[in-house]
């Protein structure tokens, strides 16, 4: 199976298409891939607990990894203890390691 990266730049409040990276996601860790999806730029503000996005919660809930640029919530101003349970801070190294991985193919959104 492959590994797909999901990085999602835009956040579900301003950009109605997000739901595109949560539906697809889903459906790959459902068939059996590895599936993280990488969070960055204006795509953490949906990550704070009180955003209560679903499409966040579904995903956790069937196993996608989500993670979420530590430099940009600090940009953004939100704390590590403000994130939706099952978001992990990571810093952008994180993500040039996954992209290189073998087997791995990106999608950016």
């Amino acid at each position: 199976m492959s590994n797909y990266i999901f990085i999602e730049t835009r956040d579900p409040f301003t950009s109605a298409d997000t739901r595109f990276v949560a539906d697809n996601a889903i459906a790959l860790k459902q068939n059996g891939h590895g599936v993280t999806v990488f969070l960055v730029q204006n795509g953490v503000l949906a990550l704070r607990k009180e955003a209560k996005i679903s499409a966040l919660t579904n995903m956790v809930e069937k196993g996608v990894t989500l993670l979420a640029d530590d430099f940009s919530l600090r940009e953004r101003g939100i704390p590590s203890n403000e994130l939706s349970p099952g978001v992990r801070p990571s810093g952008i190294e994180t993500l040039v390691d996954l992209l290189v991985a073998e087997n791995t193919k990106a999608i950016w959104h």
